[in-house]
């Protein structure tokens, strides 16, 4: 939170659930932002997607390879192309950015330092790339950062590869960026489910952004 902010509200965790359908919970998000006020309480929704493609908003469809089976979907957010699928911890943040008097690039930092933290506390080192945004270890890509920006307001948010199936990566130039590897918590042997992640992630997030869980 900047200095001089005024007093933080809670941040309120959802936990959504398995097997959300994507369009639908970007449905809710944009509605979300638009009939917000000044006084709604900032959310921050946890949940696993259906398998899915999303393409950001400067996303080029030369980096979808080959979706094969798997939908694709055109939103809003920054970024190119990534995957969403069970076993992947998606976040997202629901954030009045003028009140808690922060920028979008400090959101982005935030969030990546959520899931530094996330890691650490198991034993795991985890890095950023100025090339590059999201959390990296050694040279393999464990989460991504896609937000959007409305009324001074954020959606979209960030997704953990846990134990997800890997192989349609490869369907992708992930982020962009040909041949960019991915990890997982669980290559890193780390047994930590999605939900429980969800939580430690929320504990971390809500720190830094120097909130009050409301579950």
């Amino acid at each position: 939170m900047a200095q001089g902010a005024p007093p933080a509200g809670p941040l309120r965790i959802r936990w959504l659930g398995p097997d959300c359908d994507y369009f639908t919970v970007w449905t809710k998000m944009r509605a979300f932002t638009d009939a917000r006020g000044t006084d709604t309480d900032d959310e921050l929704w946890l949940l696993e997607h259906a398998p899915v493609f999303t393409l950001g908003q400067a996303g080029l469809a030369e980096h979808l390879l080959d979706p094969g089976p798997i939908p694709v979907v055109k939103c809003d957010r920054g970024g190119q192309v990534t995957y969403h699928g069970p076993g992947q911890l998606v976040a997202y943040l629901l954030l009045d950015l003028k009140r808690a008097r922060i920028g979008i690039k400090q959101l982005v930092h935030l969030l990546e330092q959520a899931v530094m933290d996330l890691l650490a506390e198991h034993r795991v080192v985890a890095a950023l790339r100025p090339d590059a945004p999201g959390v990296y270890v050694a040279e393999s890509k464990i989460a991504s950062v896609g937000l959007r920006v409305r009324q001074g307001c954020s959606y979209h948010g960030l997704a953990l590869n846990i134990d997800l199936d890997p192989a349609p990566f490869a369907r992708i130039n992930p982020c962009g960026y040909p041949g960019l590897a991915m990890t997982r918590t669980r290559d890193l042997g780390l047994s930590l489910g999605v939900e429980a992640a969800g939580q430690q992630l929320a504990s971390h997030l809500s720190r830094l952004l120097g909130k009050a869980r409301a579950d």
